[in-house]
């Protein structure tokens, strides 16, 4: 293995991946690598660039490059992932956090304030956001179900990973019959599945190929199952003027802001994201 200094190991890493990705993507992909695996801020390459890198570290580092043009998440390939200043194992059984939800934690907590409030999150995957939650509003108590076993156990150590108790459970939403521990709460949150089959063909491969299609996906004939069911259930599973917060398609806005208004919702309201998508809606039960 040739010896590399930080900058060599940065220009031979940048032209390598220049045919995969387009620049700024590389700019984000070497950040994470740099700092996870280096433990050396980006910014600080240019300030120390012959700085010598351990020959080990940089097989290593060739590694994933070989791993990411095979579109592979580098959450994946690193088994990790920074959410709301947290760090959580990910793994091809959950779903990789992403920034979108982020701003629906965020429009939670500030939604909360001071207030005690029990919390149920609906298909917790990885566990951020009820972990997120649980760090950040210290006297909510968090419940949060998924129907798969194996996330589970992932959020279980997230958990764990992050000095937080929340009580996990294993149910289907879709069951309406489910009992959830706890019941009734003061918040619903949830990302649910919302991508619908058709818009398949606009995903990059390093999502179609590795993420969980089982929290990724909903049949077209049926795009609002999710929301329809959690709102069905909301007299029995959310305390009058309790309030749902859900991460939603940005072509469904309508739909769904009349979908809750059929069942028994009141200000209903639908938020942008960073990129100005319709991304977040919520509602209070009447």
């Amino acid at each position: 293995m040739e010896n590399y200094t930080a900058l060599s190991l940065l220009r031979e890493v940048t032209k390598s991946l220049n045919d995969y990705f387009p620049s700024q993507e590389i700019q984000s992909l070497l950040k994470i690598i740099y700092e996870k695996k280096l433990g050396l801020p980006i910014h600080r390459v240019h300030l120390e660039p012959n700085a010598s890198i351990n020959p080990k570290d940089a097989e290593i580092i060739f590694d994933i490059v070989s791993k990411l043009k095979l579109q592979k998440p580098i959450q994946y390939i690193l088994g990790e992932a920074d959410f709301f200043g947290l760090n959580f194992i990910v793994t091809p059984d959950v779903l990789i956090p992403r920034q979108e939800t982020e701003e629906l934690v965020d429009w939670v907590i500030k939604s909360t304030g001071d207030k005690t409030n029990t919390i149920l999150d609906i298909g917790t995957g990885s566990g951020c956001i009820g972990i997120s939650l649980t760090v950040n509003l210290k006297n909510s108590p968090v419940t949060a179900i998924d129907i798969s076993a194996a996330a589970l156990k992932i959020a279980s150590k997230n958990a764990n990973r992050n000095n937080v108790s929340v009580n996990f459970h294993l149910a289907d939403i879709l069951d309406l019959n489910n009992q959830i521990p706890n019941e009734p709460f003061d918040i619903i949150v949830s990302n649910p599945p919302y991508v619908r089959e058709l818009e398949k063909a606009q995903m990059k491969s390093n999502v179609l190929d590795h993420e969980p299609h089982l929290a990724l996906f909903v049949d077209d004939r049926d795009p609002l199952i999710f929301y329809r069911t959690i709102a069905l259930q909301a007299p029995r599973i959310l305390k009058p003027h309790g309030s749902i917060f859900c991460e939603i398609n940005e072509s469904l806005g309508n739909e769904l802001n009349q979908l809750f208004k059929f069942h028994g919702f009141k200000e209903i309201e639908i938020r942008k994201d960073l990129n100005g998508k319709d991304r977040m809606l919520k509602a209070v039960l009447r």
